[in-house]
C-alpha cells in the first residue's frame, strides 16, 4: 500500500515540489490557504511553464472557515470584441497553434488579485516573491518539462521569441540544468508592484498588445481593460452521504458530478476494486455524461445549460439503467489539451483551496508576447467555426473549458479536496480518485498511485480508443474488449494518464497529502 504524506495543521499539494515549497513559505511567513494557493500559482506559472502561465486561465475552489461557506472563482478570459467567426473565413476550425489562436484575455492575474483581496493576509508582492526568485535566479529544469520539450522541440522551434526562452542556445536543456526566465522575472516585478491593473490596463497590457498586433493577433487594449473574472456559486451534488463540489460552466465540472450520480445506482460493495465491472461501470458512466456535456457545454451567458436536469438523481438512474455489463457504449467526442496544473492547500484554521490553471495545450499557443515572457494560451482554439455548434465563436464569449478543480465535504466541512491535470482525462481521474479513496477507503496517495484509463481523443486523430496502464489485470483487459471497448495498452505509468493531486481531512484532523508519481509534485504538511 502506498502511503501519503501526513501532516498535522496543513498540507500542500502540487504537481512541482518547488511550488509546494513555495506554499509552505508563504503559510511560514504567516499567510493563510489563500495566500498559499496564490504562491503557489504564481510559482507553477513559472517552475511549470510548458503547462500553466499569467498567460492563461484558473479555476478555483475556496472554503473559508469563518465564513463556513464553499465559493468557486471563474478566471476564464473572453473572447476579444473584434474576434468574429469571420475572421477565419476558409478555415474549418481555429488553428491550434500561432497568433490565430490567441483570442482570449488569460484571467489568471485577475484571479490572484481577487483572491488575495478577499480571503488574504499577505500582499500580491509578498505570494509572488518565490516566484520571482526562481524566475530571475533560476531553478533546476524537471523532467516533466525536458520531456515536454522534447516532445514539442520541432514546433518550439517555428516560434523565434519563444524557442530563445525555451530552447536556449537552440537546444533542449538537460534534466536539473539551471533554467532562467529573466523576462518573465521582470513582468512579475513590475506585477508585484504596480498589481492587477499594470496587466490589464497599464503599461504592460499595452505592451502585450501591441505585440500580439504587430503578429496580426486581435485582441485589444480593450479587451483586457474589460476583463472580470467572476465570484459565482459552486455547484453541489452527494455522494454516499458526502457533499460533492464543482465550478459551474463555462467549466466541465459538472461531469464530475454527472457520473458520480450514475455510479451512486451501483453497489460498489459487491464490485472488487480493479475488477472488470468497475473499470466497465466508471468508463460507460463517464461516456453517457460526456454526451450531455458536448451538447450543452458553452458559456452560460450565451446559452441556457439545463443543469437541474443534467444533475438530477432521477436522470442518473435513466442513464445508470441504460448501461449495459455485456455491451460498450459508442460515443465521439472532440481534442482537447492537456497542459494543466491542479494544487490545492489546507491551512492551520482549516481553510481550503483546489485550484487548477492552464495555457491549453502544452506550450499553449507558443506565441510569446514580445519580451514580457509571457506565454500566451491557446484556450481559444476550442471554440467552433460551425455557427449552429453551442460553443461556436463569437465576441466576448468564454469557451467550453476543461478545468475543474473539486472538493467532497463531510459533515458540513471539507474532507478530499482533488484535481488532475489531463483535458478529456480530468473526469475520469478525479472519478477514479474518489471512488477509490470513497468506495474502496484508499488514502490520497494509493488512489493516485493505482492503474489508470482514459478515453477518447487527447491528442492526434479522433478516437473511442480507451488506453489502459498494462498494470490493470490482464483477464480484466480482454474482458473490457470483448464486450467492445477500443482497448490500447500503454506503460505501466503512462504520461497520458495526466498528474493528480489531492488532500484527505480525516476524522482527527490530520492532513494525507498524495501527489503522482508521474509529475514532479511533492505533498508537504507540517
Amino acid at each position: 500500500m502506498s502511503q501519503a504524506i501526513v501532516g498535522t495543521k496543513t498540507m500542500v499539494v502540487s504537481p512541482h515540489y518547488l511550488a509546494s515549497i513555495a506554499g509552505n513559505r508563504i503559510l511560514w511567513k504567516g499567510g493563510n490557504a489563500f495566500d498559499a494557493a496564490v504562491a503557489v500559482s504564481a510559482c507553477l506559472a513559472v517552475v511549470y511553464p510548458h503547462m500553466t502561465g499569467i498567460g492563461g486561465d484558473s479555476f478555483w475552489l475556496l472554503y473559508s472557515a469563518s465564513d463556513k461557506k464553499v465559493r468557486a472563482y471563474n478566471g476564464s478570459g473572453r473572447s476579444g470584441y473584434n474576434v468574429t467567426r469571420e475572421k477565419y473565413e476558409g478555415l474549418t476550425s481555429i488553428p491550434y497553434r500561432g497568433i490565430q489562436s490567441v483570442i482570449t484575455v488569460p484571467g489568471m492575474v485577475d484571479s490572484w488579485d481577487a483572491i488575495i483581496k478577499e480571503y488574504g493576509r499577505l500582499s500580491l508582492a509578498d505570494v509572488l516573491e518565490p516566484a520571482i526568485e526562481y524566475a530571475s535566479s533560476g531553478f533546476p529544469f524537471s523532467k516533466d518539462q525536458y520531456v515536454n520539450t522534447m516532445k514539442n522541440v520541432n514546433v518550439l522551434r517555428e516560434y523565434p521569441e519563444t524557442s530563445s526562452i525555451f530552447l536556449p542556445n537552440n537546444r533542449v536543456p538537460k534534466i536539473n540544468e539551471k533554467f532562467i526566465q529573466k523576462n518573465l522575472a521582470n513582468t512579475l516585478k513590475e506585477l508585484a508592484i504596480r498589481g492587477r491593473d499594470y496587466f490589464y490596463k497599464g503599461e504592460l497590457a499595452k505592451h502585450i498588445v501591441y505585440n500580439l498586433q504587430e503578429k496580426g493577433g486581435l485582441l485589444t487594449e480593450e479587451d483586457f481593460a474589460d476583463h472580470k473574472g467572476d465570484w459565482v456559486e459552486p455547484l453541489t451534488s452527494s455522494y454516499r452521504g458526502y457533499t460533492m463540489f464543482q465550478v459551474p460552466p463555462n467549466s466541465q465540472g459538472f461531469v464530475g458530478l454527472m457520473v458520480l450520480n450514475i455510479l451512486e445506482n451501483f453497489d460498489f460493495k459487491t464490485i472488487p476494486h480493479g475488477s472488470f465491472e468497475y473499470y466497465h461501470l466508471l468508463v460507460e458512466s463517464l461516456k453517457k455524461s460526456f454526451q450531455d456535456r458536448n451538447q450543452v457545454l458553452t458559456d452560460p451567458e450565451f446559452y441556457s445549460i439545463p443543469l437541474e436536469k443534467l444533475l438530477s438523481k432521477t436522470y442518473a438512474r435513466e442513464l445508470a439503467h441504460s448501461i449495459s455489463l455485456k455491451k460498450a457504449d459508442r460515443v465521439m467526442t472532440r481534442p482537447v489539451g492537456s497542459d494543466t496544473a491542479h494544487a490545492a492547500v489546507v491551512d492551520e484554521e482549516g481553510n481550503a483551496v483546489s485550484f487548477i490553471q492552464s495555457l491549453y495545450f502544452e506550450f499553449g499557443s507558443c506565441v510569446v508576447a514580445g519580451d514580457t515572457g509571457i506565454l500566451m494560451q491557446n484556450r481559444g482554439s476550442f471554440f467552433s467555426l460551425n455557427s449552429s455548434h453551442v460553443n461556436c465563436l463569437e465576441p466576448r464569449k468564454r469557451t467550453f473549458h476543461t478545468l475543474m478543480p473539486a472538493m467532497a465535504f463531510k459533515d458540513e466541512k471539507p474532507y478530499i479536496l482533488y484535481g488532475t491535470q489531463g483535458g478529456e482525462g480530468q473526469p475520469q481521474t478525479q472519478t477514479l480518485m474518489i471512488t477509490r479513496m470513497i468506495d474502496y477507503d484508499m488514502n490520497p496517495q494509493h488512489a493516485i498511485n493505482e492503474p489508470r484509463f482514459v478515453w477518447g481523443r487527447t491528442w492526434g486523430e479522433e478516437t473511442e480508443e480507451l488506453k489502459i496502464e498494462s498494470r490493470v489485470n490482464k483477464e480484466v483487459i480482454q474482458t473490457m474488449s470483448k464486450v467492445g471497448h477500443l482497448v490500447k495498452v500503454v506503460d505501466k505509468v503512462d504520461k497520458i494518464m495526466g498528474h493528480a493531486n489531492a488532500i484527505l481531512i480525516d476524522d482527527q484532523g490530520f492532513l494525507h497529502g498524495g501527489v503522482d508519481p508521474r509529475g514532479d509534485g511533492a505533498a508537504i504538511g507540517w
